[in-house]
């Protein structure tokens, strides 16, 4: 199961928390801190899975991630979880803001934020994977564009 999905800049500033498991928001924030620390001091050349930090559950849990130009994407997920499986979402994840931002950016993240949730709940919900198709979960968001559009239409 997914424990957590992070997303923060070069600089350690978090763009994305989604914790799936309850912790106080002091917790959550030492996670973040302490993980930012563990993806950032790792070299480019090596494997993108390592250990999850003594707060997130250690040995048990395991933290798979990519960097992109100026983004890190985390996900802390438990043992059940396969490593390649999740370096695979993280991908499909990434290319789906790609697609709906035209070229998504760290700004992107930041302003548009209930759209960034919305894409991640189409993919990923109470920590459980429910879609990796990228076409199924664009069309998903272009159909909740359209019906947000007709809303608004009819409301204003």
């Amino acid at each position: 199961m997914i424990q957590a999905i992070l997303v923060f800049n070069n600089h350690g500033k978090p763009r994305l928390v989604r914790f799936y498991q309850r912790f106080p928001e002091e917790i959550q924030q030492q996670i973040v801190r302490e993980t930012f620390h563990l993806v950032l001091k790792r070299d480019d050349n090596i494997c993108n899975f390592l250990e999850g930090g003594s707060l997130i559950g250690g040995s048990d849990y395991k933290l798979i991630y990519r960097h992109y130009a100026t983004l890190y994407f985390v996900f802390c997920v438990d043992s059940s979880e396969s490593e390649l499986g999740i370096l695979d979402l993280i991908q499909v994840f990434v290319e789906t803001l790609d697609k709906c931002f035209e070229n998504v950016c760290e700004l992107d993240l930041i302003f548009h934020m209930d759209k960034v949730h919305y894409i991640l709940q189409e993919v990923v919900m109470g920590g459980m994977v429910l879609e990796t198709n990228m076409n199924e979960i664009v069309a998903q968001i272009e159909a909740q564009n359209r019906l947000e559009k007709s809303e608004g239409q009819v409301l204003g």
